[in-house]
């Protein structure tokens, strides 16, 4: 592991070379090719929420428990590719918030930032808290120093070359991810048909409960209307996040872009699935409850010591990869987009003080403690309630004066608000005629955030078109 790492700040420091501007740092200089951007999408989703969370979710509940991590996210992708990626390319933008600035105006940035940026403080310390458990698994290290350690590592070589160094990081850690999964596959199903893969898939089909392997619960109609709730957090709520649309706008074409996030999208379906079967496979091997991560138990249990260090490397890959993803985004819309409102600072300098300051606010979010499963949740939830709406209007359509969309955005936000500090996880529980239907709140207050955008703006008012045809100068200012 600690060559790993070596050889991770390594690899941060000969893309520090290449960083000269802040275009370099944030979107690689609009130069990845297909290969690098593809699996930098990858890798940054495909992360604790993939290989941990969801799995452990499956092995309780069910393949229908994957809604959000990986059908959601996975589908997702997809979308970006058909509707989003394309268009938000041509802009040649930095950040999602500079698309609100210009479509509707630097209060529309300014709302936008607020709401993007801690929404990825639960996402970081879901990938902290999932990484220092393994950690206390293998190795006996104590939760809170594990989560510390996992935050300096991940912090240090995001702070070293930006985009860069995120991106040629992620294209070594998928592969070790994809390859851990595979190797593990195959001894979890050996072990199964004791010594043989194919008698291991045979018995994997007739022991594992048939209402396991549902991935949609269309039998039960209030069971359905809240898987549905939560794949729309996954389909919908990543699409304004600022970590997909950075790697959009690091691709050196559009066509380049647009195809990336297809081929991650169906890579992400495909290889998600790998931990989900292997956590209905721990549910054969394990009977009795496993209380820790179901993956690395597997691994512990069944691999042999030196294969377990590649897999426990496999998994420390994948939990990184997303960590300096998820840290530079937010960094990158604090730098380019409020610190500029607050006095001088060169945008670089302004960039690196940004991602310690949200490294360290997630890190203490992770010490507060909460389920990574909710934590992953809400993150997603905030973007889908508070940007999707504007967001897709924005790109379809010409700029406007601003008002409907920062309304959109103030009342799907302060919908979700409400909600989080009531501790409700439906829409209106307390009010009989809804709370007997058990809306989800990934549904409703994106409905209400529409409402009040047509308020101020019916849609026989808007000017409807393709897609924006235009692409301004990257050098303009980033205020209005």
């Amino acid at each position: 592991m600690l060559v790993y790492l070596a050889v991770m700040y390594v690899i941060g420091y000969i893309a520090e070379r290449k960083v000269h501007n802040v275009e370099d740092f944030l979107v690689a200089g609009r130069r990845l090719p297909l290969s690098l951007a593809w699996m930098t999408l990858l890798a940054t989703w495909f992360g604790a929420g993939t290989m941990l969370t969801a799995a452990d979710e499956v092995r309780d509940g069910g393949l229908e428990r994957g809604a959000l991590d990986p059908f959601g996210a996975g589908v997702c992708l997809l979308i970006a590719g058909l509707l989003v990626a394309g268009p938000m390319w041509r802009m040649q933008l930095l950040t999602v918030p500079d698309f609100f600035r210009r479509k509707f105006g630097s209060s529309a940035e300014m709302l936008s930032s607020l709401i993007l940026v801690p929404s990825y403080f639960g996402w970081i310390a879901a990938q902290f808290t999932a990484l220092a458990e393994v950690l206390q698994l293998f190795f006996d290290i104590p939760p809170g120093w594990g989560l510390l350690l996992v935050a300096i590592v991940g912090t240090g070589y995001t702070l070293m070359g930006g985009m860069w160094s995120v991106t040629l990081t992620d294209a070594v850690q998928i592969s070790l991810v994809l390859g851990g999964l595979i190797v593990l596959a195959v001894v979890v199903l050996l072990e199964l048909g004791s010594g043989s893969f194919w008698a291991g898939a045979d018995r994997f089909r007739a022991e594992v409960d048939p209402r396991m392997l549902v991935v949609i619960p269309t039998t039960d109609a209030t069971k359905l209307v809240g898987w549905l709730g939560v794949f729309a957090i996954g389909a919908l709520g990543n699409l304004p996040g600022q970590d997909l649309m950075q790697r959009v706008f690091a691709a050196r074409s559009e066509r380049t872009a647009r195809r990336a996030c297809l081929i991650a999208g169906v890579m992400y379906l495909s290889f998600g699935m790998i931990p989900l079967l292997l956590a209905l496979a721990g549910n054969i091997l394990f009977p009795d409850d496993v209380q820790t991560k179901i993956l690395p138990a597997l691994a512990h249990a069944f691999l042999h010591p030196a294969v377990a260090v590649i897999f426990l490397v496999a998994v420390l890959s994948a939990i990184l990869s997303t960590i300096d993803s998820a840290i530079l985004s937010p960094a990158s819309v604090l730098a380019q987009n409020v610190f500029p409102r607050l006095g001088n600072l060169s945008q670089l300098q302004g960039n690196r003080i940004a991602v310690l300051g949200v490294a360290v606010c997630s890190l203490l979010l992770a010490y507060v403690g909460e389920s990574a499963y909710a934590l992953l949740e809400e993150a997603y939830l905030l973007t889908l309630v508070g940007l999707f709406v504007p967001l897709m209007i924005g790109l379809y359509s010409a700029p406007s004066d601003g008002r409907a969309a920062v309304t959109s955005m103030a009342v799907g936000t302060g919908v979700w608000a409400l909600h989080f500090a009531m501790n409700w996880e439906t829409f209106l529980p307390t009010v009989p005629t809804v709370g007997s239907w058990q809306l989800p709140l990934s549904l409703t207050a994106p409905l209400l955030a529409l409402a009040a955008y047509f308020i101020w703006q019916p849609p026989w008012r808007i000017a409807w078109q393709r897609a924006t045809p235009h692409r301004p100068s990257v050098d303009a200012p980033p205020h209005d």
